[in-house]
């Protein structure tokens, strides 16, 4: 069991932001985390937050673990996207059989998992488990990890899907393909994962439909309430969160610049024009209002788990409307702020350029998909019948 708190935690990444600004645009320049970051981010504690305690974790709430990630993604974006990919992965370890966490974690309770869990692998069962091949995309962080997790079709004699599964690879089973270039979120290292032909045991397998029940056989043995949500939650906002920081960090930028910006053609103080005034009213409220609904959800879910209750289906697709409309309005704010940073904001190397293209990358994400989401909250209403893997 670990002796940090969350408090501790989060104050020692809040010590990190610094640091975590000046080495910004060498993430990017890596195209992935500089090795000296994950290091100091592993020495906050920060990873362990949502890792059970037998594993030396803190077991915090999500959203003490939302509040680390958008701080960091407020200094830095890719930083803060791939802190929030790694951090949540010992939340989903957690869920797994004991022998799978106790090979991840029985040397060496710091070890990192990445992830892709589109379902590009093909398993098929055989004696004591599957034989598994696939190439994914977007694995980021993966530099940083000895392990991944992969989404896979579990494929029938027929040839048909029978279930859709994570499956859990140690580094010695997959190849790491390095063809990670973009204009966003250009520091993370999200590059593609090749498997040819390896088994996997059951045991280092969970059924998407085990995580929609919220019954696991992790949970044996890490009965805490942390470990019966929905992975549909806990993960689709960890995809959201990061783009609030970016769009927090971009505020801090534009503020900490108009305050001291000169128009060339004027010559006028920018702080004294009330177009800019009503921006950053504008912007904060947005950031604030996502904020304030991500952690509202998190908060009641975790009480009914806490109180042995199921997750009201209503509250599941609430917070899936919540998380997506979270980051629209971190992109409004952000798109809001830039419209008026000026041309200078523009050069290679100033934060206010670097989290607008990398909140935009972090808006593409699939799970940041508004319109489904959305759909989804507007049938329920309705009375109509709502089926998504991601609830």
């Amino acid at each position: 069991m670990s002796d940090l708190s969350a408090a501790d935690v989060l104050g020692a990444v809040t010590d990190l932001l610094p640091i975590l600004r000046e080495r910004a645009q060498e993430t990017e320049d890596l195209r992935r985390i500089p090795d000296e970051t994950v290091k100091s981010l592993q020495a906050t504690g920060f990873f362990r937050l949502l890792q059970p305690h037998r594993y030396g974790g803190v077991e915090a709430s999500p959203v003490d673990f939302y509040r680390g990630v958008r701080l960091i993604a407020s200094a830095c974006g890719s930083t803060g996207w791939v802190s929030s990919v790694l951090g949540v992965h010992p939340w989903q370890l957690a869920l797994f059989d004991e022998k799978a966490q106790d090979e991840v974690w029985g040397e060496d309770t710091a070890t990192l998992i990445s992830s892709s869990y589109a379902p590009m692998g093909r398993a098929k069962a055989v004696d004591g488990g599957f034989t598994f091949s696939g190439r994914w995309s977007f694995s980021s962080g993966c530099d940083h990890a000895q392990w991944v997790f992969l989404g896979g079709l579990v494929m029938g004699e027929e040839g048909t899907p029978v279930d859709f599964r994570t499956f859990l690879l140690p580094r010695a089973d997959y190849e790491i393909d390095d063809v990670w270039d973009t204009i966003g979120l250009r520091g993370t290292g999200s590059n593609d994962i090749i498997v040819s032909d390896v088994f996997v045991p059951e045991y280092r397998t969970l059924s998407f439909m085990d995580t929609g029940r919220c019954v696991c056989p992790g949970q044996q043995i890490n009965s805490a309430p942390l470990y019966k949500l929905p992975f549909a939650s806990v993960f689709s906002c960890s995809i959201s969160v990061p783009v609030i920081g970016m769009a927090a960090g971009a505020y801090e930028a534009y503020v900490g610049w108009t305050r001291e910006r000169v128009r060339a053609s004027t010559g006028g103080k920018a702080a004294d024009d009330s177009f800019n005034q009503l921006r950053i009213a504008e912007a904060s409220s947005k950031i604030d209002g996502a904020v304030l609904q991500i952690e509202r959800n998190m908060t009641e879910s975790l009480e009914h788990a806490t109180a042995g209750a199921k997750i009201p289906m209503a509250l599941r697709i609430r917070v899936r409307r919540d998380q997506v409309n979270a980051t629209s309005s971190a992109i409004q704010a952000v798109d809001r702020l830039f419209e008026s940073a000026g041309g200078r904001a523009l050069k290679v190397g100033t934060p206010i350029q670097r989290f607008w293209r990398d909140a935009h990358a972090g808006r593409v994400h699939a799970i940041n998909d508004p319109e489904k989401a959305l759909a989804m909250f507007g049938q329920a209403e309705l009375g109509l019948k709502v089926a998504d893997a991601w609830l």
